[in-house]
């Protein structure tokens, strides 16, 4: 069965009695150049094992046996679980597990496949990208790389640089746990149903070793989601909004500290300007 077929798909939905759901984001690659990069791609290598979420019809996952020694996938689609045992077979080196990844023990679930090394690969439902992401970055589980089909949009947002109008408070929030990189773009029309915009597929290196480390993560991420919450506020009266606890002046003081003046905007800074600001907040919040 060639799973990259959208006529071969519409048959198989049909025989299972199922239609692709909107509400969860469902659109399943029919390209298998990129199917075939993809699994070449998202780890260089490294990894002997692979945590696929989101299998769908199981087009990407059968392509990676071959090359990892074992490949977890993660399905949220009770409907799916059958046509995934029907086109995967019983692989002794496949495990599928019916569940939500936001809510089920990822711990527990990946705890047998770490001392090979393990990467994550998926194509993410554009609607839950960004809790799906920060979710396995502040998971602590030691994955060696993180591919993700995204949005050609959240793409460029995950690999902008500070200053830059797609630069966010997921750019920053990422760079803290790694390295990200754009490998190459995926057209509306390699997908059934078609989405209306393009994607793109961005690997994510993550560092073995945080070149930085903040005192409290905790307060980090207040920072940066405080930064940008409102983009059009100055660094100092964005802090101020999210630490109402502290004093202006005490969060204008920190700023300065770090060589920026007060109107300085969150946009312009990068991770070690917000993990210093972070590190200074902790410190003033001590007893």
């Amino acid at each position: 069965m060639n799973l990259c077929s959208p006529k071969e798909i519409k048959e198989l939905m049909q025989a299972f009695g199922i239609r692709p759901s909107r509400a969860l984001g469902q659109n399943f690659l029919i390209d298998s150049r990129v199917v075939v990069r993809t699994a070449e791609l998202c780890c260089e290598g490294r990894s002997e094992s692979i945590l696929e979420i989101g299998p769908g019809v199981g087009c990407l996952t059968e392509r990676l046996p071959g090359r990892y020694k074992n490949v977890v996938a993660i399905e949220i689609d009770s409907r799916l679980i059958p046509v995934l045992r029907f086109t995967l077979g019983n692989r002794s080196n496949i495990k599928i597990i019916n569940a939500d990844v936001l809510k089920c023990n990822l711990r527990e679930i990946t705890a047998p496949y770490l001392d090979g090394g393990l990467s994550v690969c998926a194509n993410l439902p554009y609607y839950i990208t960004t809790p799906i992401l920060m979710l396995l970055l502040e998971s602590g589980i030691p994955f060696d790389y993180i591919t993700v089909m995204v949005q050609a949009e959240v793409a460029a947002r995950l690999c902008a640089s500070p200053g830059s109008q797609e630069y966010g408070a997921i750019t920053a929030s990422l760079a803290y746990f790694g390295h990200a990189e754009r490998l190459f773009s995926v057209p509306a029309h390699a997908f059934w149903p078609a989405p209306k915009v393009d994607s793109a597929v961005v690997r994510i290196r993550l560092y073995k070793d945080k070149p930085l480390l903040a005192l409290d993560e905790k307060i980090l991420s207040r920072v940066i989601k405080s930064a940008f919450g409102q983009r059009r506020k100055t660094l100092v009266n964005a802090l101020s909004a999210g630490f109402p606890e502290l004093p202006k002046a005490a969060l204008a003081e920190i700023v300065g500290k770090i060589g920026h003046t007060a109107d300085i905007r969150g946009e312009r800074l990068g991770i070690a300007e917000f993990v210093a600001i972070a590190d200074e907040i902790s410190r003033a919040a001590r007893p």
